[in-house]
């Protein structure tokens, strides 16, 4: 099997649009969740998000460009380029028929969709937009940031609900590690804070409606979390064989070294009770790594805020790992960013290559209350300064998704 190097990334996330501006928000434990200034929230129970700030989108992409796209794909395409930027890939040196692009996205163009319909019904057929299908739909953002490079090797879109992003990261893994592709771009992208999905998840009571404290709203593992927050952005990341990577002289930042993706088959929205696909998800990647439980330091949860996720994950992490489960640190950075959703798993890959590169350990923010069933070192309120030699990060999703991936130290 091919070794799989990271060597870019970049993101569009609440909490900063450059490496070094969301590093260190995140270091700070700054919260970027506010209150919603897209539209009137009067009438829905939840008024908060963690909305991207001071994004614009024409300082990466043209202004016709950008009237053709959907705010989620403006959002890749702007990742991508600060990613492939930071690389320093350089596609006329390469076979771009083995250079991929995967992105994941769970909903894809969600306003475009919304205001679109609006225009059939209150304008006619006539108006609505000769860009209507190509904005909303979610493979776009795979393929405009191919467009963008010229790459066209394997060239798709991941939906899995909220592990998309973790399963387009596993997925461009496999690519490069079967000696498919030289390198891959991969990551996810999501851009569903509007008022149809603000309802639908409301109606679903799974948002915390802390409306009076945004910022202490997500509360991962706490005994007072009401729900998950809202979030919005993209990750992507820069994935290389080794030996390309040496040879163009590229930065390594860290390596892939394990996937592991499972299906609770349970319930469309609760995980499984005990977090058995979890568990297996997480085992299958150690497997996958050639690792035990001892190897790991620091998992990156997927944390929700919500009731279900927190108790089961937490479970997950337990079965696995045993007696050694409270020895590993976990954290779950949503607490700052709010839940990105599909664009989840790729941000919070590139943290876990953050905290490996700078030996720092990112805290779970607003923990002030210790659950009796969330009993593990979530490294509360204060991120820590310790070496971190291998990472894993965790996504699940509706419907049951689960995927895991392991990142390590490089060493040569």
């Amino acid at each position: 099997m091919k070794r799989v190097v990271v060597t870019g990334m970049g993101l569009v996330t609440p909490i900063g649009n450059t490496i070094d501006e969301f590093w260190g928000n995140l270091r700070a434990g700054k919260s970027g969740i506010d209150y919603i200034t897209r539209f009137d929230t009067e009438a829905f129970k939840c008024h908060i998000a963690g909305e991207v700030k001071d994004f614009n989108p024409e300082d990466y992409i043209s202004k016709k460009d950008v009237k053709r796209m959907d705010l989620y794909a403006q959002y890749a395409l702007a990742a991508a380029k600060t990613a492939m930027e930071n690389s320093g890939l350089d596609m006329e040196h390469e076979d771009p028929y083995r250079v991929g692009v995967i992105t994941g996205s769970g909903i894809g163009g969600i306003s475009t969709a919304e205001n679109q319909i609006m225009t059939n019904e209150t304008r006619g057929p006539g108006r609505v937009s000769p860009f209507y299908i190509t904005m909303m739909i979610s493979n776009m953002a795979a393929a405009h940031i191919a467009i963008e490079y010229g790459a066209k090797g394997p060239n798709y879109n991941v939906v899995s609900a909220c592990a998309s992003g973790t399963n387009a990261v596993g997925e461009a893994f496999r690519l490069i590690q079967h000696g498919t592709c030289d390198a891959v771009v991969a990551g996810g992208a999501e851009a569903s804070i509007t008022p149809s999905s603000v309802a639908g998840f409301c109606s679903l009571k799974a948002l915390s409606t802390n409306n009076d404290n945004p910022q202490k709203a997500s509360r991962p593992f706490d005994k007072n979390r009401d729900g998950f927050v809202m979030g919005e952005g993209a990750g992507i990341l820069v994935l290389e064989e080794l030996e390309h990577a040496k040879k163009r002289g590229a930065n390594i930042i860290c390596e892939v070294v394990g996937y592991g993706a499972t299906d609770d088959a349970y319930h469309v929205t609760s995980p499984s009770p005990g977090g058995e696909g979890a568990q297996k998800a997480m085992e299958f990647a150690l497997k996958d790594a050639n690792l035990s439980v001892d190897d790991v330091t620091y998992i990156n949860a997927h944390g929700t805020s919500t009731d279900y996720n927190d108790k089961f994950e937490t479970a997950a992490i337990k079965g696995l790992f045993g007696d050694k489960a409270k020895n590993v640190a976990v954290s779950s950075t949503k607490s700052m960013m709010g839940h990105l959703l599909g664009a989840a798993g790729a941000v919070e890959a590139i943290i876990c290559a953050l905290a490996i590169r700078d030996s720092f350990i990112p805290a779970t923010i607003n923990y002030e209350t210790p659950d009796e069933e969330c009993d593990l070192d979530y490294v509360p309120n204060v991120g820590r300064e310790q070496e971190v030699t291998y990472a894993m990060s965790n996504s699940l999703g509706f419907g049951g998704h689960n995927a895991t991936i392991v990142l390590k130290k490089y060493d040569k």
